[in-house]
């Protein structure tokens, strides 16, 4: 009988709610509020998603849990001693220059104070789990710099330094970008494993169904959050059949308030006692309206659009006769004869750290031996880190870069009509860089490839952080390109909807 009561005891502790937010409102600045008045809670042992469109505050979000932001009002309840552990969606540049070993010490120092010893073999056990130990075929890496990895080990290492602090809660951002397939898989099997709390911010739908028992929706227009309970899959379903139901309701409502209200005038034309039923027609009228119900919008999209291409390219656009790939920590160099011309579009495949990215870098500066571009070609790149951007500048500011870039005047009604199609408006075109959410600067990284007319055009993983609504538009996009294209991409249903015309596989 003891045991049994013990045992209902620790289940109970087990469903305790450790996190509440309590009518919550936060704002950057006072013409940005993100959240107004926001409650919710997250119970022990939850696996949760945090959707929402991309700038809606999700990351926000993450902020106010770990204590970094605090809310203009409302509260914020954790159970005492709880400890909270993020991973990042990139690492800091001040943190490149750092080795393997001080990088996850720094890591350790967020949760406790005290010295760490022996930590390489704690370090090695999370990298077993991120399946990097593996990958990289040796073991000693604690000494190297984190600047020396590929943009998928990064992500490997910025998912081992949240796993290494064995915290009570694992908050999640955009984990899978950048994972190759099997990076994926492994860490996929983990969550779903797991007996701690995660609560995680993904676009990759098919992830997030393996392990997901509750969904938070992050309303961009009310700033409010919804909660639902149930896999990911059911629970989109049941926000969209929700949404419809509220949008047939509406439209009886507003059908039925038009009808009183055409009444109502056609009885106070006609005076004497007409006039007390019409102003009863009135008030039936405003009582329906009461009724209607306020529905979330649902995301927005960005619109189709198409990149041009500079005019007047002829023959050979680029030729690419070696390359280089890293294996069991050695550089091999590789004989190729690839010749590209206009509307060729060539897929880069390998597994993470084999030098995909090392690849394209050569071809964007146009420096290395074994690539050859025509002079005069305009280079189009889109990189993971987005490194191409300048932090310090407006969106604004960074538009009319690439529009004079591309050969144009400036327009400024041309380059705000650009801008909106991807969602580049009001406040967003004179904000900084620096300051945007990853997918919303994947947006700005997309208007400036159309506005700059690129001759080649140089993808390096372009679905990480970006709203699954823009993903059949960006593929279309890339599908009618009509000059040279290399892509980079691990996510298969992304490229199905692409034309290949050549692949060059670096692992074979």
């Amino acid at each position: 009988m003891g045991k049994d009561n013990e045992n209902n005891q620790q289940s109970a502790s087990s469903k305790e709610t450790i996190i509440r937010f309590d009518r919550v409102s936060f704002e950057w600045g006072p013409t940005k509020p993100i959240l107004e008045e926001v409650s919710f809670s997250i119970r022990r042992g939850a696996k949760l998603t945090l959707m929402g469109q991309n700038g809606a505050g999700k990351s926000t979000i993450f902020g106010l849990i770990m204590g970094i932001s605090s809310p203009e009002s409302g509260i914020i309840n954790k159970v005492n001693g709880l400890t909270v552990a993020i991973s990042r969606q990139v690492i800091p540049k001040d943190e490149l220059s750092l080795t393997v070993r001080e990088f996850f010490e720094k890591c350790l120092k967020n949760i406790s104070t005290k010295k760490v010893y022996d930590i390489d073999p704690r370090i090695d056990e999370v990298l077993e789990v991120v399946n990097l130990k593996s990958h990289l075929g040796h073991t000693k890496i604690h000494d190297r710099l984190m600047k020396e990895f590929s943009g998928g080990q990064q992500a490997r290492l910025l998912l081992a330094s949240a796993l290494i602090q064995d915290a009570d809660v694992l908050l999640l951002d955009e984990p899978t970008n950048n994972l190759d397939k099997a990076g994926i898989a492994h860490f996929t099997q983990f969550l779903v494993d797991y007996k701690k709390t995660v609560l995680v911010i993904s676009h990759d739908a098919e992830f997030l169904n393996a392990f997901t028992q509750g969904v938070l929706y992050l309303d961009v227009y009310t700033k409010k959050i919804e909660q639902y309970v149930g896999n990911y899959f059911n629970v989109v379903k049941e926000i969209t059949a929700r949404v419809e139901k509220e949008n047939m309701k509406n439209a009886q409502l507003e059908k039925e308030i038009q009808s009183k209200k055409d009444q109502a005038n056609v009885f106070a034309h006609k005076g004497g006692r007409l006039r007390l039923v019409a102003r009863r027609m009135r008030e039936k009228a405003e009582e329906l309206e009461d009724e209607i119900v306020e529905v979330r919008k649902e995301d927005k999209a960005i619109r189709p659009f198409t990149i041009p291409t500079q005019g007047d390219m002829i023959g050979e656009l680029l030729n690419i006769s070696s390359f280089t790939t890293m294996k069991n920590g050695k550089i091999v160099k590789h004989k190729v004869s690839i010749s590209l011309k206009k509307n060729t579009h060539l897929l880069l495949q390998g597994p993470n750290g084999i030098g995909k990215t090392t690849l394209l870098e050569r071809l964007a500066s146009g420096l290395s031996d074994g690539e050859k571009v025509k002079e005069g070609i305009r280079i189009g790149y889109y990189r993971q880190d987005f490194s191409t951007l300048n932090f310090n500048h407006t969106v604004y500011e960074s538009l009319a870069s690439a529009m004079l870039a591309g050969g144009e005047r400036l327009d400024e009604e041309r380059m705000r009509s650009v801008a909106a199609g991807f969602l580049i408006t009001g406040e967003f075109i004179r904000t900084k860089i620096g300051s945007l959410s990853e997918g919303q600067k994947g947006l700005v990284a997309f208007a400036r490839l159309v506005l700059e007319k690129p001759g080649i055009l140089i993808l390096d993983e372009p679905t990480n952080h970006i709203n699954f609504r823009h993903l059949p538009i960006i593929a279309e996009a890339l599908n009618k390109y009509t000059g040279v294209m290399i892509l980079v991409s691990h996510v298969p249903e992304f490229v199905k909807q692409i034309r290949i015309d050549e692949v060059l596989d670096l692992e074979k």
